[in-house]
């Protein structure tokens, strides 16, 4: 089903969400709070994916749908990389540590990885809307 008006401005919106985290992972990053440099980068990620299911109407409330959804409608399927499910899959792992574990440390090499993977994941998910709203 070709998207209509309404999933590609809401497809746009969850962009803009992304982007927008993205950002704040960059300026969490320099400012030395790593932890929520990495809860951004999820979230970017996060968003990317949902921008993606909104454009062929899929809703869901809990992270597990949104990433089980994506990985089976758009990564098995060969729409994005295979290696974007073990991105999806360490970005939801470190933001459930960074958030839930009292004690829990990253290390500043491993945000910046995180956020490395966020943008080509969000890049990749950007071209393929662009391309789809084009289409139609």
């Amino acid at each position: 089903m070709p998207p209509d008006s309404v999933s590609e401005n809401l497809a746009k919106f969850r962009l803009h969400q992304a982007n927008e985290c993205l950002q704040s992972a960059d300026r969490e990053l320099v400012a030395g709070d790593f932890k929520t440099a990495a809860n951004r980068s999820y979230y970017c990620i996060f968003h990317a994916m949902r921008a993606v299911q909104a454009l062929d109407g899929f809703g869901s409330k809990r992270h597990s749908g949104v990433i089980d959804n994506f990985r089976k409608d758009y990564i098995r399927t060969g729409v994005f990389p295979q290696h974007f499910s073990n991105i999806i899959t360490n970005a939801f792992e470190v933001r459930l540590e960074s958030d839930y574990e009292d004690f829990y440390v990253i290390s500043k090499s491993k945000v910046r990885t995180q956020i490395s993977n966020a943008k080509t994941l969000l890049e990749a998910v950007e071209k393929y809307i662009s391309e789809k709203i084009k289409s139609t």
